[in-house]
């Protein structure tokens, strides 16, 4: 077992109670086995995402993806932040996610940006059943990404997510960067968001 793998097991969520046990294991790697995605594995990720939900099946996700050593990959890594190119290179595959924002008669839709969240989900999940780790990314220049991919008018690129195999050499991080990588998972209470009845105005965080 090599570093990456031990990090893995080390990174299991510590839940105040049982989950199911991918969404206890499911974490965000900086670091990844130096191994492409298999065609059918990165198959397997967007069929989960056909049968994700959306609000009346409008399904407005979409997604531009690349290998390494590509030129689109050098292109959707030129458009992350100076923090996420620390470490992304390592992935062997990133992603640009962007979301419909009108339906086909016009109007806005409303449920768009939340329907790409579900569907982030779905493929997160399928990924760690399959051994993949996934880290999402808010540090893109989306303006910049629409330009350089020509994205047309009406879809806005969201996020980036860096894709590959658990089992990644820490070594291959900087020092700060191995720290977070094994630094203790922490989540606040469930009492600080999920309210019964009425709004919780004490709590001073939200």
């Amino acid at each position: 077992m090599n570093q990456g793998e031990q990090i893995r097991l080390e990174n299991i969520a510590d839940t105040e109670t049982e989950i199911f046990a991918l969404l206890k294991q499911r974490y965000s790697p900086r670091i990844f086995k130096k191994k492409k995605i298999e065609k059918g594995h990165l198959k397997q990720l967007f069929e989960a995402i056909r049968w994700s939900a959306s609000s009346n099946n409008i399904q407005p996700w979409r997604f531009i993806y690349a290998e390494k050593d590509t030129d689109a990959y050098k292109s959707i890594f030129n458009c992350l932040s100076d923090f996420n190119k620390k470490w992304a290179n390592n992935a062997p595959l990133l992603m640009l996610t962007a979301y419909k924002e009108n339906t086909d008669d016009g109007k806005q839709n409303f449920h768009a940006l939340h329907d790409l969240g579900l569907c982030l989900g779905s493929m997160t999940v399928q990924a760690q059943y399959m051994g993949i780790g996934l880290h999402h990314m808010a540090g893109v220049d989306w303006k910049g990404a629409q330009n350089v991919f020509e994205v047309p008018d009406g879809f806005h690129v969201t996020t980036a997510i860096a894709v590959g195999y658990y089992g990644g050499i820490l070594d291959d991080l900087s020092k700060d960067l191995q720290e977070q990588e094994t630094a203790k998972r922490e989540r606040m209470p469930y009492e600080h968001f999920a309210y019964k009845e009425v709004w919780n105005k004490e709590n001073k965080k939200l």
